[in-house]
Order: C-alpha cells, then sequence, then structure tokens
C-alpha cells in the first residue's frame, strides 16, 4: 500500500509540474485583467519547438530556448489582440489553441513521423538524503532540472505577487480598475503586455517540461488540456497564489490516481477524475466553498478616458 502511495504522490507531483509553470503565469496575467485562454496554445508551441530545437542540435538546453521563443511569440500576439486591438479575450484564445493545434500536428508530420530519433531531454536529478525521506522524498527531491524550477518559478511569482511588494501592488491596481490605475500614473498596457508575456515563458517552459523531461518526445495534442486546467487551477485557487499552487498540486494527484487506482482495487472510471478539476473550479466561483472574487476588470479592455 506504501509503495502504491508513494507511486500516486510522485506521480503526481510530476504531473504538477508543467501545471504548476503554465497557472504561475496565467495568475499573474488574471490579476493584471487578462484572461488568457491561449496557454494551452503556448504550451503547445513550446512542446514541439522544444522538441524540435532539441532534435536538431542535440541539447535540451537549446531545445528550452527554443520552447521559450515558441511562448513568447504566441504571448506577443495574445498581447497585441488583447491590449492594443482590445479584441474579444476569450475568442483570440480558443482561436490560439486551435491555430496551434493544427499548426503543430501539421509540424510533427513532418519533423517527427519518420525520423525515428528521440529528442536530447532531461532526466531526474534526485537530491542525496532528501529523496530518501519515506513517501515525500522520491515525490519532491527526485525532479528534472525543469521539475524544480516549476516549483521556484512558482514561489518566486507567489512572493512576487504579494500585496507587500510594489510589483504586485501594481498588478492588482491595474486588473482591479485599470482607469484608475492610470490616472494615477501606473502604466496600464506595459503592465498588462509584461503579464501576458510571462505567461507566454513560463507556458513555454511547461511546454519544454512536457516534451523534455515527462515524455522525451512530441506527440500530437501532448498537452491534452492543460493548459485549459492552469486556467481552471487559477479559478480554484481564487486568484490567489498558494492556493493555486495547493489546486496544481491536487489536480496532479487527481491524474495520477487513474494510474494506481487499478493497483488498489479502486476501478474507478477515467472520466470521473478528469471531471474532478472542474467541478472544484466550479464550486469555487459559486461560492458554496468560501466567498470568491475574480478581479474587477478580468477580461475588460482598457480605453484611456479624457
Amino acid at each position: 500500500m506504501s509503495a502504491v502511495l508513494e507511486e500516486v504522490l510522485s506521480g503526481g507531483v510530476r504531473l504538477a509540474a508543467p501545471l504548476l509553470l503554465a497557472s504561475a503565469g496565467e495568475l499573474v496575467s488574471e490579476r493584471a485583467g487578462v484572461l488568457n485562454l491561449s496557454v494551452e496554445a503556448m504550451m503547445l508551441t513550446g512542446a514541439f519547438a522544444g522538441a524540435a530545437g532539441a532534435l536538431a542540435t542535440g541539447s535540451a538546453v537549446a531545445g528550452v530556448g527554443c520552447a521559450l521563443v515558441a511562448g513568447l511569440l504566441v504571448a506577443a500576439l495574445q498581447a497585441l489582440l488583447s491590449v492594443t486591438v482590445r479584441a474579444d479575450q476569450i475568442v483570440t484564445g480558443i482561436t490560439a489553441n486551435a491555430l496551434a493545434l493544427g499548426a503543430t500536428t501539421y509540424g510533427a508530420r513532418l519533423l517527427f513521423a519518420d525520423s525515428g530519433q528521440t529528442p536530447a531531454g532531461f532526466e531526474p536529478l534526485p537530491v542525496p538524503v532528501l529523496s530518501e525521506i519515506p513517501l515525500l522524498g522520491p515525490a519532491l527531491f527526485e525532479q528534472s532540472v525543469l521539475g524544480y524550477l516549476a516549483f521556484a518559478v512558482a514561489a518566486v511569482l507567489a512572493v512576487g505577487l504579494s500585496r507587500r511588494t510594489g510589483w504586485g501592488l501594481a498588478v492588482d491596481a491595474v486588473g482591479e480598475d485599470a482607469v484608475t490605475a492610470d490616472r494615477c500614473g501606473l502604466p496600464v498596457r506595459a503592465i498588462r503586455y509584461a503579464a501576458v508575456l510571462l505567461t507566454g515563458v513560463t507556458s513555454g517552459l511547461a511546454g519544454a517540461q512536457l516534451a523534455l523531461a515527462e515524455v522525451h518526445a512530441f506527440s500530437d495534442n501532448i498537452t491534452g488540456g492543460v493548459g485549459y486546467l492552469a486556467v481552471v487551477a487559477v479559478i480554484a485557487g481564487r486568484w490567489r497564489a498558494w492556493p493555486t499552487v495547493l489546486a496544481c498540486l491536487f489536480f496532479g494527484v487527481a491524474q495520477a490516481l487513474q494510474f494506481a487506482a487499478p493497483a488498489v482495487g479502486l476501478h474507478l472510471p477515467a472520466p470521473l477524475l478528469v471531471t474532478v478539476p472542474y467541478v472544484i473550479a466550479l464550486l469555487a466561483v459559486s461560492g458554496l466553498v468560501g466567498r470568491s472574487r475574480a478581479p474587477s476588470a478580468l477580461t475588460t479592455p482598457f480605453l484611456r478616458t479624457a
């Protein structure tokens, strides 16, 4: 039983790592007032570019660089449409996801279908002594470099978003009332651009983590909706940093249960476990599990008034 529990925890933390990266950036973006449904597109293009770059150069680090560039390009397009053009954020996000799915699927047919090669990737790096702690040791301290980076990025952004920091206050001010923030001298568009581009960085890294640390390959729709799940984690976490981290870990464990449940005689329907995160998000926004309020200016384009 303990072996199964250890497997569930280890698998859950590994599955939560890309979700943590993507949701960390998404949290900043939503707190700044921009709903980034295109997180899925950023992750998918990041995974594809990461695998392609690692395969072409033989270097996993180069693959991560390619993933970052791909994520930033999608984020730049999203920022242009959402902040400058003031297009509908939901429509642009869904459109970007559809385009990314089609483009990466076609690209995978061209680059990976007949190559028979595996891109360079990252192997787990156990931390001496700590990785030997029962249950939690293998789960927390046998990660790849990108896995450790995911937790570091989540922690840094959680501290940075605190209202005790000037940056956190500025982001919240823009997300709550952009017009008033502008009158107080805050560069609203610049802050929103930075928030969306940050999402591109974290989501590109999340895609690289999937392709280069978990799967060591690229396959069609490798993200499998993790980008959407990142948005759900932010909602379930009530737009707060540490609850969002906990939501990501919970979702990771819920996904790991799909593979480990039969080993302990629990034959739970896989679709039931898949729906758990979305049910939790619905409960979070419904107020049944406590009060929850999204940033007031979320999805509202900023237009400077006289």
